[in-house]
């Protein structure tokens, strides 16, 4: 390979992780990571698949509380 082309991919590469750095930085400011619920219903439950299931519910019904 020519510099010309590792010098391509190293810019096209840092660029692509650049705008995943300012994605992921967006998603932190307007709070995409946050569930507080879900990190205090885990105590409650013993295994994964109850703490699935209580949030499967929690959206159906949720979901038919907005229809209304």
């Amino acid at each position: 390979m020519s510099s010309w082309v590792v010098m391509l991919m190293l810019g096209v590469s840092i660029a692509i992780g650049f705008i995943g750095l300012i994605a992921f930085l967006w998603g932190l400011k307007n709070g995409q990571f946050d569930d507080k619920e879900k990190m205090m219903r885990g105590v409650l439950f013993d295994s994964i698949d109850d703490l699935n299931s209580m949030s499967l519910q929690k959206c159906k019904k949720d979901k038919k509380d907005e229809k209304l």
